[in-house]
């Protein structure tokens, strides 16, 4: 015979008004589309409002490099709302998470509020197991205006937006916290991988640091210097560049295009800095002889080819591989793409020096 657990009546009751309260005090909430309010981390203004560049320009593009390009990495919403809740309703592609990176990093949303003069985290918007989400990212917070960054997914493509606010707050577009335009080129590792969340990807970790605009041209598997690619960045309107492109291409295809990359910048920008960056160690090569070979040649070459270029080129710079992650293998997701640990070391190097550069251009 089945027995049924009793069940207090007056227990049910209490639960049953408590929900009833909660429900009652949860706020009503006004949506916005986010096509409406201002997006950073873009090279220059084009549609799809998400995508990072207008791939329909660029005829000689491969096929892959445009879909990566709708991915929207290193792009964020800037606005302010006196909301004391902020939401999103959004829509990603039916792509799924990788098993290398979180679903928050890979198609989710990252929100940063402006503290003391600090980018603050403030939550995550959580992808649901379908294309389309809704998710409340922060509650309860003071009275008082909010100037808010709402990074995008690292690795997925957005399809529409909407931030929701109190139904009597305000929210409006603010303008771009950052200043100049500094272009990163480069691998996954650029793009985001494998950060926990969109705003520890390495670009966007630079310019809450710093206060640059940093914009991320990462194209994971695919930063190979192909002329199409140096063709595409060359002519675009920035104050400096950097290439973090050397894990991506062979051994030889460093070697053959890493002087028509530089070059291909001078022609458009004779005096910027171009700040170039070795391979981070691949740590799958502790014990992996093959590997450890393949990036200590690609890391080799690339040096060989910058210092050739320098002889002539005042403004060009190498920033070395060693160090960038450590010293105790614990860099890694998984042998090759940095962690969050991975990210905040590849920064302590890297971030003095490119603000050294900087600094002697004024910029």
């Amino acid at each position: 015979m089945v027995r049924f657990r009793s069940f207090s009546l007056t227990a049910f009751l209490l639960t049953l008004f408590a929900a009833n309260i909660s429900a009652q005090q949860k706020k009503p909430l006004r949506f916005t589309d986010a096509h409406t309010l201002t997006i950073t981390g873009k090279a220059w203004d084009s549609e799809p409002f998400y995508h990072r560049l207008d791939t329909a320009r660029y005829a000689a593009l491969s096929g892959t490099l445009k879909r990566l390009a709708t991915h929207s990495a290193g792009l964020a919403i800037s606005f302010k709302t006196n909301s004391s809740t902020i939401s999103a309703k959004w829509q990603t592609s039916p792509k799924r998470p990788s098993d290398n990176m979180t679903g928050i990093a890979y198609e989710g949303l990252d929100l940063y509020i402006l503290q003391d003069a600090r980018w603050q985290y403030a939550g995550v918007a959580r992808p649901s197991t379908h294309d389309i989400s809704e998710t409340t990212i922060v509650e309860n917070m003071a009275d008082g205006e909010k100037t808010c960054l709402l990074f995008l997914p690292t690795y997925d493509e957005i399809l529409c937006l909407e931030i929701g606010i109190d139904a009597e707050a305000s929210i409006v577009p603010n303008t771009n916290p950052f200043r100049k335009n500094i272009l990163i080129y480069g691998s996954s590792i650029v793009q985001g991988a494998s950060a926990s969340r969109p705003g520890l990807a390495y670009p966007a970790k630079l310019s809450r640091q710093t206060g640059y605009h940093f914009i991320n041209m990462g194209f994971s598997g695919n930063a190979k210097m192909e002329t199409a690619v140096a063709d595409m960045i060359a002519p675009l309107p920035m104050d400096a560049f950097i290439l973090d492109c050397v894990p991506n291409p062979s051994a030889e295809e460093v070697l053959e295009r890493t002087a028509n990359m530089v070059n291909t910048i001078r022609r458009y920008h004779p005096n910027v800095p171009i700040i170039a960056i070795q391979s981070v160690a691949r740590e799958k090569g502790n014990f992996d002889q093959h590997i450890a070979r393949r990036i200590k040649l690609k890391d080799q070459y690339f040096r060989q080819e910058i210092e050739k270029l320098q002889k002539d080129d005042d403004n060009l710079y190498l920033i070395e591989a060693e160090g960038l992650l450590g010293d105790d293998q614990e860099g890694t997701a998984d042998g090759i793409h940095p962690n969050d640990l991975g990210f905040e070391r590849m920064l302590q190097k890297i971030r003095p020096t490119i603000l050294e550069i900087f600094a002697k251009y004024g910029i």
